[in-house]
């Protein structure tokens, strides 16, 4: 498994694999209310592959990067968010942001596939992508809209976030 010193901060770090489409998102948004609804404090990181802009132009946060800051933070009473502006195209890695968030009973993950550390693979039929657990590093369970008799991971149900939020809670306990 691939080596990230900064989880240990974390009670435990894991992920969400699947193609684009598969219901990702959709899945991490669930699992985060559930886990939350249970008392347990959760982050996360989202890996995107293509450039994209969480501010408002004409904004005055906005107005500050466009005018050449490095790095921006907006804060109030309710939330805080930190733009850093990588105009060279040096991406994070993973460790890194872990790093930067505040420690979490859990922190998921959405993306970075081909990393080695715990995650659950989405796998729709109607899709028919190839399996993720055949060729990825780290994928312990799969989470799919049918039954897979023949996968050699435990198979939860898709469309049950409480089991799916059951065995991630185990692997904070065990």
């Amino acid at each position: 498994m691939t080596s990230f010193p900064e989880a240990g901060k974390h009670g435990f770090v894991f992920g969400l694999a699947g193609f684009s489409g598969s219901g990702k998102t959709t899945l991490a948004e669930k699992l985060i209310s559930a886990l939350c609804q249970r008392g347990f404090s959760v982050a996360s990181i989202k890996h995107a592959h293509h450039a994209f802009d969480a501010d408002t132009p004409g904004k005055d946060s906005w107005r500050h990067r466009k005018a050449g800051a490095t790095q921006m933070i907006v804060s109030s009473s309710l939330r805080r968010v930190k733009f850093t502006e990588t105009p060279d195209g040096d991406e994070a890695d993973l460790n890194t942001l872990l790093g930067e968030i505040n420690p979490a009973d859990f922190v998921l993950v959405e993306g970075y596939k081909n990393l080695d550390f715990p995650k659950i693979e989405i796998w729709r039929e109607e899709e028919a992508n190839p399996f993720l657990h055949e060729t990825r590093p780290g994928i312990r369970m799969v989470a799919s809209d049918t039954a897979l008799p023949e996968c050699p991971l435990p198979v939860l149900d898709l469309n049950n976030i409480e089991s799916i939020a059951d065995a991630v809670e185990k692997r904070l306990v065990a």
